[in-house]
């Protein structure tokens, strides 16, 4: 249902024959990829340390960063925050999408600049964005992300099931064994 209680009234598009971008080929992007791939979707990928070698394992085929906004259907992000990708998708990212194309970011929001991104929406420069990750959350009830219509928004929750706490609490218990027994896990060097 829509905001307000109404029913759809929107056409969709099929995603069998498109292409998915997916920024971020990683554990979770490589698993979108391969949704994609299952519902015949064509698969290409781009971050800054991933080789035409890894992708193709990975059942994508590797572009570069400008390309996957010009060429996908659907971008779907995949990063970890750092100071390197706060803003990766900016005004000039959104610029070379197709104005039939949708951004889904279930990463962290603040890859995506806010203010470039409802400006794209607002002028249907993109077709639609969906998200459970924003910069501040909970999205404030003001925010205009909510009034947006080709915003498709839901909290961030999608990490939340049994399964993921139960790695969460059984990491946490080991790293603070390891890290009491003078001998800390996970340690990247």
């Amino acid at each position: 249902m829509r905001p307000g209680g109404g029913w759809q009234t929107t056409v969709g598009f099929d995603l069998d024959g498109r292409t998915l971008g997916i920024i971020g080929l990683g554990n979770l992007g490589s698993k979108v990829g391969k949704i994609g791939a299952a519902i015949g979707m064509k698969v290409i990928a781009w971050s800054e340390n991933l080789t035409p070698e890894r992708a193709k394992e990975r059942g994508a085929e590797r572009v570069d960063k400008d390309e996957l906004f010009r060429r996908a259907d659907v971008v779907s992000v995949h990063s970890v925050l750092s100071p390197r990708t706060r803003g990766l998708v900016g005004a000039r990212e959104l610029a070379l999408m197709k104005p039939t194309a949708i951004l889904i970011n279930t990463s962290r929001g603040p890859i995506v600049d806010e203010g470039a991104l409802l400006a794209a929406l607002r002028e249907k420069r993109i077709a639609g964005y969906g998200a459970d990750t924003y910069d501040a959350e909970p999205l404030p009830s003001n925010h205009p992300l909510r009034s947006e219509p080709r915003a498709l928004l839901t909290p961030h929750l999608g990490y939340v099931t049994e399964e993921t706490y139960r790695g969460f609490y059984t990491g946490t218990v080991a790293a603070i064994e390891g890290w009491l027994a003078g001998k800390p896990v996970g340690v990247i060097t």
